[in-house]
């Protein structure tokens, strides 16, 4: 669902055999510093994230998703408060300003993490010079939070 809600943005068709991309998935059950989160609504599946870099001095919020259904009830920003308090200290998420949704929810969340100690910069995305860059936000999580 995460790589097909990101397909219109991103322009990307699904493998042949109608599958996306999956190395996210794979990378957060499998290697070490990466850790998955479930997130739930009730006893329902919402949405998930993927986290790297435990095992480094900045976390990063690799992917993140929520369905559309459980989308504006508040799963998300509860989700990133609590990922963000199991591992304290700096962070940094990335997203594409294309997704107007996420520009606002991002800086929201780091707002409400950090108050107004956050930055936000654009970066050039890894071996893909076609593409316009990715907007990093940067933040600490301080412990306890």
């Amino acid at each position: 669902m995460f790589r097909h809600a990101l397909s219109g943005p991103d322009g990307v068709l699904p493998h042949p055999d109608g599958t996306f991309r999956d190395e996210r998935l794979r990378d957060a059950f499998s290697r070490p510093g990466w850790a998955p989160y479930l997130l739930t609504c009730g006893d329902r599946p919402a949405g998930f994230a993927f986290v790297r870099g435990l095992d480094t001095p900045t976390r990063v919020l690799n992917s993140f998703f929520v369905v559309r259904g459980a989308r504006r009830a508040g799963i998300g920003l509860r989700a990133v408060r609590e990922i963000v308090a199991r591992h304290p200290g700096p962070w940094e998420v990335a997203f594409q300003d294309v997704n107007v949704p996420a520009v606002r929810f991002w800086r929201r969340a780091a707002a409400e993490i950090a108050g107004d100690v956050w930055t936000e910069e654009h970066r050039p995305v890894p071996s893909r010079p076609e593409l316009p860059p990715d907007t990093w936000i940067a933040f600490t999580a301080p412990a306890g939070s």
